[in-house]
């Protein structure tokens, strides 16, 4: 079946691997019987494969909502993001509705996803951040024309997760990954390992990813082979992730990032995709 064009990324999410799909791409595997994507985020390898059977998830419940709405009530989300205002004023007073936990509640699932979109277009360098209580910090971005409201890509994504069959999960990557059979392939796109002490951001979610979860997450990357189930890491190209994924095919590649604050500091950084098939 042909792909549509205008399924693609809705969110912009730091590390998204858009940039890296030339390398990606021609590393999956052409027969895939389940795909899945423990570790979601923005999508772009999802979006650029477009499988017809698949098994997304991330741990943070917020996004997860984003594409629960976007599948089922996109016309309505379409609506709410056209309320909103580019204005410092108006951000703020959508930023903080998270302070309040028991009003937060109380907000529809449209509400919610509108108020994650929004403030993903309109936040400084479009960053995804929240504080050790869950709380998004981000600041405002203050760019003249935000793309608050991408019609033509909410309406094909919308169509593409409601007409296949795209299974949607907020859990620990390890019980999504019990989920796949043999037979199935795993992107796994984690929170990356820090290159030097001042370069971590794990704040996705409250709690982060340190190396502790690393070392959990290549355990199941082994338990994945021992099934017979392909998977495709992407990191950081540290000593630690190379050395802890030795016994596998490691390809280096370059991106580049810009999480630093300095702008001067951004660029092409080494990154590695890791995978247990194909030859070394």
């Amino acid at each position: 079946m042909a792909k549509n064009k205008l399924v693609s990324p809705v969110l912009k999410w730091v590390g998204g691997k858009r940039q890296l799909l030339d390398e990606i791409t021609p590393l999956l595997p052409r027969q895939i019987s389940t795909y899945c994507e423990p570790f979601f985020g923005g999508g772009a390898v999802l979006f650029a494969r477009q499988p017809k059977n698949a098994v997304i998830n991330d741990l943070n419940g917020d996004l997860m909502l984003v594409y629960e709405v976007i599948r089922d009530n996109v016309e309505s989300l379409i609506a709410a993001l056209q309320e909103h205002e580019n204005t410092p004023e108006h951000f703020y007073q959508v930023r903080d509705l998270d302070r309040d936990k028991e009003s937060y509640k109380l907000l529809s699932k449209i509400e919610k996803a509108s108020r994650i979109i929004y403030l993903n277009k309109t936040c400084y360098n479009g960053l995804f951040r929240v504080n050790a209580s869950g709380e998004f910090n981000s600041p405002f971005g203050h760019y003249k024309k935000p793309n608050i409201v991408n019609e033509p890509v909410l309406r094909a994504v919308s169509k593409y997760l409601f007409s296949s069959n795209i299974q949607l999960f907020s859990e620990d990557f390890a019980t999504i990954i019990q989920r796949i059979p043999r037979g199935g392939f795993v992107y796994l796109d984690p929170p990356y390992d820090p290159v030097s002490d001042t370069a971590s951001f794990t704040g996705y979610n409250k709690g982060g990813f340190g190396r502790a979860e690393q070392i959990r997450l290549k355990e199941c990357c082994d338990v994945l082979t021992q099934r017979g189930v392909k998977f495709l890491l992407s990191n950081s190209a540290t000593v630690f992730i190379r050395e802890l994924y030795a016994e596998y095919t490691i390809k280096t590649v370059y991106a580049k990032r810009a999480i630093n604050s300095d702008a001067d500091k951004r660029g092409a950084v080494q990154e590695v995709l890791i995978r247990n098939y194909g030859a070394k």
